[in-house]
């Protein structure tokens, strides 16, 4: 039988094949300062290629503990790992081992260009190599092309920031303990920060010595009559000269004299001008607008408004589209803006308004002469990307701050808007009386955005009137008004005034404002900044000593040469040479001829119940309050009270005005915490309820409606109340405006 032969065309073969080695994939590492910034950055990277780190800011500085710069040895500052930060340190070293390349994309400034030198020390990076990026945005396209070209350490920006920094400490570490020598103790004094106080402080003293002159003014209402139709058509006018010189009323009895001979004169139209008034749109923000603008039409503070921006910046989860950066980089001086924005604006403005809203050419705006100029104008980062679209995503100070930019930028981009203008001058005997009507015509970029933080500008119709037609008066409306002080300054006020006088820059003015506050030098009561007794005392004893460190214009010119710095143009040791030398010299006179300069107290009359001394003033932070002078041996303090005059309905005792965390003010009972009677309402001493005899509260809505009721819950009267008939009335109407807007 013959032997079965075997088919092996049909028989699997079973093959040994070598198993895949699994091989790593050397990542890019990118390392940025936050990590809201780095989740963004790494959505539009890819996690395949690139891993994104956050630093969390500096990583290294000068020691706190000590002076940190060797003054004999060419001003060599120590750097030392921020205590706090050494995980961090490892970690990032730990990942920057394993990746194929390093890209530093700390922010597009001086501080980030800084940021990026330090991490590229602690990364063994030679910063000689092409391992830095910057973007203006956190967009896909910025980031794409951000990593198409990356660029050496600019050594001069950091030379800059160093240079102030070394400033900053020499004027702090060197001053601030004498401070504490000469006056109190926890006192410090800032290069930037001591200059913002003296502005504070003239501006008080300016207040303080004010004295106000009485002056009057004097409105004609006139008619006109058209016989022919039977109209009559009544405006007003403003005296504005008396025998063609300006008309100057200083008191009452000018005022009558003047309005008893008006009554006596005939008047006709003496002039007739019409033109046309074009009102052209801002510029997009810069940081100092920006901030201007929130603390006006928002009622944000500089801080706030920053701290605010950076979010958007950095980047807000919108929904599938993940995070995404709203706005460019919020430190800027630049009014620039990039073609490819102002294309989507004219698209936009195309589509949701008209061509006659679209100017022929895309508007440039001059930034002021010592602007860097390193980055675009505050904007949106997509114009597409409405208010009402992210609205859902963002938080409602979020929402508020993106909207104001939104339409800022858009209202840059739009053609002026125009109006009819009509100036009558009436003249009676050697009295001229102007009035001055205006109508918009075409409303060009306000139909976005107000660039002032008023209403909308009314329109005022004057009626038509020829040279030589007669008019009647039919009333004379004369008014006292007294000359008022300058006003106090604001968070928008201060930052402008930062900004002319060249003192600091985009990114300094929100810390000097909050630095100022910090040290007790400056209170902010009312949205408005008030120095205290401290901060003129430490005034007085710089404007004394140390002229320069409170002069403007020597800050404003270190500004500039930190700029030359900047630029390449100066070196940083010859600068910090010329501050130091002749600063230590007057260092070294104050500390020989200051005395002890004792702050005096203010007494009260309120005897600590724990020892029995009287109580003194005290300024905090927020507010002055009690302490018991036997500090350290009695610790006792307590709040200053502002009695109302006002009972409780509670317990009777005495209802009086406190202050939140915040500065908010409410009132309570100050039998607190015995009595836990609350209101945000203010009471109102001479008023009191009919039924009860408790006091009634006065409640002010945001319509500017004021009304009253009764404090006391257990009043039957009190939800039959006719005054609360009409708050009712009133909540009514709000929640039908409310349910409209819906």
């Amino acid at each position: 039988m013959e032997p079965k032969v075997e088919d092996i065309s049909k028989k699997k073969i079973k093959v040994k094949r070598k198993k895949k080695t699994t091989r790593t994939i050397k990542k890019t590492l990118v390392i940025v300062e936050s990590p809201a910034k780095a989740k963004t950055i790494e959505k539009y990277l890819g996690k395949r290629k690139y891993e994104v780190l956050a630093s969390m800011g500096h990583l290294r500085d000068l020691p706190k503990s000590q002076f940190g710069i060797d003054v004999e040895n060419n001003f060599t500052p120590k750097y030392i790992n921020i205590r706090g930060k050494g995980d961090l340190i490892k970690a990032l070293k730990k990942e920057a081992k394993k990746a194929d390349k390093i890209y530093l994309a700390s922010d597009p400034d001086r501080e980030g260009e800084a940021i990026a030198w330090h991490l590229a020390y602690l990364l063994d990076v030679d910063d000689h190599e092409k391992c830095r990026i910057v973007f203006n945005e956190i967009t896909k396209p910025a980031i794409n092309e951000a990593v198409k070209v990356p660029r050496k350490i600019n050594l001069n920006l950091v030379d800059a920031q160093q240079a102030r920094r070394m400033l900053d400490r020499i004027v702090g570490y060197k001053l601030s303990p004498l401070l504490w020598r000469k006056v109190k103790k926890g006192l410090s004094a800032g290069r930037v920060q001591s200059v913002a106080v003296k502005i504070i402080c003239d501006r008080e003293r300016e207040i303080k010595a004010f004295i106000p002159e009485e002056y009057w003014t004097i409105d004609l209402k006139f008619k006109k009559t058209d016989t022919t139709v039977d109209k009559q058509e009544s405006f007003t006018a403003a005296l504005s000269l008396i025998d063609d010189k300006k008309a100057t009323i200083k008191v009452e009895k000018d005022a009558v004299k003047i309005e008893k001979e008006l009554e006596k004169e005939t008047f006709i139209i003496d002039e007739v001008k019409k033109s046309e008034r074009r009102r052209k749109a801002p510029a997009p923000f810069t940081t100092s607008s920006l901030q201007q603008d929130a603390a006006r039409k928002l009622g944000f503070t500089s801080r706030r408004t920053m701290m605010i921006a950076q979010q958007l910046y950095e980047g807000i989860n919108i929904g599938k589209k993940g995070p995404v950066g709203l706005i460019t980089y919020m430190r800027t001086d630049s009014t620039r803006v990039s073609e490819l924005a102002q294309n989507d604006a004219r698209k936009y403005i195309l589509d949701n308004f008209d061509k006659k809203y679209i100017p022929e050419k895309p508007p440039i705006y001059t930034a002021k002469k010592d602007a860097q100029d390193a980055h675009e104008a505050v904007r949106p980062t997509d114009v597409f990307l409405l208010p009402a679209i992210v609205e859902d995503f963002l938080s409602k100070e979020q929402l508020k701050l993106y909207r104001l930019i939104w339409q800022r930028f858009l209202a840059s981009q739009m053609v002026p808007a125009v109006y009819n203008t009509m100036s009558i001058v009436i003249k009676g005997g050697k009295y001229k009386a102007r009035a001055v009507g205006s109508v918009l015509k075409f409303s060009g970029f306000t139909a976005i955005y107000e660039d002032n933080d008023k209403k909308k500008d009314k329109d005022i119709i004057l009626p038509e009137v020829s040279i030589g037609d007669n008019v009647v008066l039919k009333k004379i409306l004369p008014e006292q008004h007294f000359t008022e002080p300058p006003p106090r300054y604001n968070d928008a006020s201060i930052v402008k005034t930062l900004e002319e006088k060249g003192i600091g820059r985009p990114s300094t003015y929100a810390p000097i404002i909050e630095t100022i506050l910090a040290r007790g030098y400056v209170v902010r009561r009312e949205k408005k900044f008030e120095p205290t007794e401290l901060g003129f005392i430490v005034l007085d004893m710089l404007e004394q000593y140390f002229k320069n460190i409170v002069d403007a214009k020597f800050t404003a010119d270190l500004e500039n040469s930190l700029d030359k710095i900047a630029e390449g143009l100066m070196d940083k040791n010859n600068l910090l040479a010329e501050f130091y030398t002749p600063f230590e010299k007057t260092l070294e006179k104050a500390e020989t001829e200051i005395g002890h300069i004792e702050i005096p107290e203010e007494v009260s009359d309120v005897r600590c119940e724990k020892c029995g001394r009287l109580m003194v003033v005290k300024q905090g932070r927020f507010s002055k309050f009690l302490a018991c002078p036997g500090f350290p041996e009695c610790r006792n303090t307590k709040p200053i009270l502002k009695d109302t005059g006002a009972k409780c309905p509670k317990c009777g005792g005495r209802i009086v005005e406190r202050k939140t965390k915040r500065g908010r003010t409410f009132y309570g009972c100050e039998n607190y915490p015995n009595c836990d009677f609350v209101s945000w309402d203010m009471p109102v001493a001479d008023k009191v309820c009919e039924k009860c005899g408790a006091n009634l509260f006065q409640h002010r809505y945001k319509n500017g409606k004021v009304i009253f009721y009764c404090g006391n819950e257990n009043c039957e009267t009190r939800k039959d109340h006719p005054i609360n008939e009409e708050l009712n009335k009133v909540k009514v109407k709000t929640a039908n405006k409310k349910d409209k807007t819906k």
